[in-house]
């Protein structure tokens, strides 16, 4: 409360929170604005029956699943990121672009928004695709294609411009923002569901939601934990004054237990979708060996038990493969050294690095078995608890916790501005 007081008593920041709430605000009203030619129920239960789908409706807020014009939300924005940043690593002038500081970084970002269009035209037209393979949609001419292309990479385009202006307030990250809303607009509907569901008087119910709340107040703490948790190497900078008197001064390397955040998570629905989607496609193919392997394949893909250990599997490897993308030993190495900075202990250098490669592979085994775990969490707890109608799984818990402590981070460092301000 006093916190909140606080942000109240300044002008600045709690104008800030209104425009940033308003916008929020907004997106949700574009998320129920549907466009025209689909039974929502029939809709609704296809996005139900495939679980991979149904995680990307939870990421885009429902819009999948109410045909909504911004059908895509801010997906293609999302790829189109991970993708520069991929693209930055392996393209020596992208590199150098990056280098340039915040005028490169700008450059960047122009690129990025560019992308964004062709991969919105891209993902809407094999969604609609896909909807018109399985029936929902019902056939359509050029134009009535053109219309849903057109307003589905507009309400994207929309979605970004209106994350960056959140951006801009400094209240938090506009486009993680704008999925942690679209994440929790789905909990009142899962809490009624719930509470209806016990209200049945099944004991067992009962004691599943009580399970959940205590699973649900562990991994939350655990999150936060893993979040925040890093290893602080120490480094020592050697300094010769004019009078040949060398000071030393202390530091630290900070390496965070999760380096790659959610991108693992994001890297492993990517794969895991186009299987599904193939296969949905080919389950019309006339051809009967096609017909019947892309049924086995749908079908296989929709077993709990197959789908978890894949998508576990998957998402450990690529939280070391993004880990090593991002986290480069030898660079850090080199630019210790060339800063007259050493770890206490070892030589500068090919000591250095194979002390850094060995410490980042060990914090990365825990850090990626974590974020495996959180993501197969919605299919441990439901085999505990027994409870289906609840649709927060770990992988959104994860998100919101993180983009939470961000904003949470950045509001208070506009208090402690504003309090040495009136100093």
């Amino acid at each position: 409360m006093e916190t909140l007081n606080k942000i109240w008593a300044i002008r600045e920041l709690r104008f800030k929170i209104l425009v940033v709430a308003g916008l929020l605000l907004m997106t949700r009203v574009l998320a129920h604005i549907p466009l025209p030619g689909v039974d929502p129920s029939t809709l609704s239960a296809f996005f139900q029956q495939n679980q991979v789908l149904g995680l990307l409706d939870m990421f885009s807020g429902g819009t999948m699943s109410q045909f909504s014009i911004i059908l895509m939300g801010v997906g293609p924005y999302i790829t189109s990121s991970i993708i520069f940043q991929l693209l930055v690593m392996v393209i020596p002038s992208l590199e150098e672009l990056q280098k340039e500081g915040e005028s490169g970084q700008n450059k960047i970002n122009q690129y990025t928004r560019l992308a964004t269009v062709p991969l919105a035209v891209i993902q809407s037209y094999s969604m609609l695709a896909l909807l018109k393979s399985q029936g929902i949609i019902p056939g359509w001419g050029g134009f009535e294609l053109a219309v849903m292309l057109i307003t589905s990479t507009a309400g994207t385009m929309l979605l970004m411009w209106l994350g960056e202006i959140i951006s801009e307030k400094s209240v938090g990250n506009g486009i993680s923002l704008i999925i942690t809303i679209g994440i929790l607009s789905s909990v009142p509907q899962s809490a009624s569901n719930t509470w209806a569901l016990m209200q049945s008087g099944d004991i067992s119910k009962i004691i599943g939601a009580i399970v959940f709340v205590l699973i649900l107040v562990i991994v939350v703490a655990a999150i936060i934990f893993i979040t925040e948790g890093q290893r602080n190497i120490p480094v020592s900078y050697a300094r010769r004054s004019s009078n040949a008197v060398v000071a030393k001064s202390e530091s630290h390397l900070p390496i965070r237990v999760n380096i790659a955040g959610v991108i693992p998570i994001i890297f492993a629905m990517s794969i895991l979708v186009v299987p599904g989607v193939i296969g949905k496609y080919l389950e019309l193919a006339k051809t009967e060996w096609i017909k019947s392997g892309a049924t086995y394949v749908v079908n296989l893909f929709q077993n709990n038990v197959f789908y978890g250990i894949v998508y576990f599997l998957l998402v450990f490897l690529f939280t070391f493969f993004y880990t090593y993308v991002v986290f480069k030993p030898e660079q850090i190495s080199e630019n210790l050294q060339r800063q007259g900075g050493f770890i206490p202990g070892l030589r500068p250098g090919t000591e250095t690095r194979q002390f850094l490669s060995k410490v980042v592979t060990r914090i990365t085994f825990v850090g990626g078995l974590f974020l495996a775990m959180i993501a197969v969490l919605p299919y441990i707890v439901q085999a505990v608890t027994n409870i289906n109608t609840i649709v927060l799984g770990g992988t959104g818990i994860l998100i919101v916790v993180a983009v939470v402590i961000e904003s949470m981070k950045q509001i208070d460092a506009q208090i402690l501005m504003h309090t040495y301000d009136s100093y």
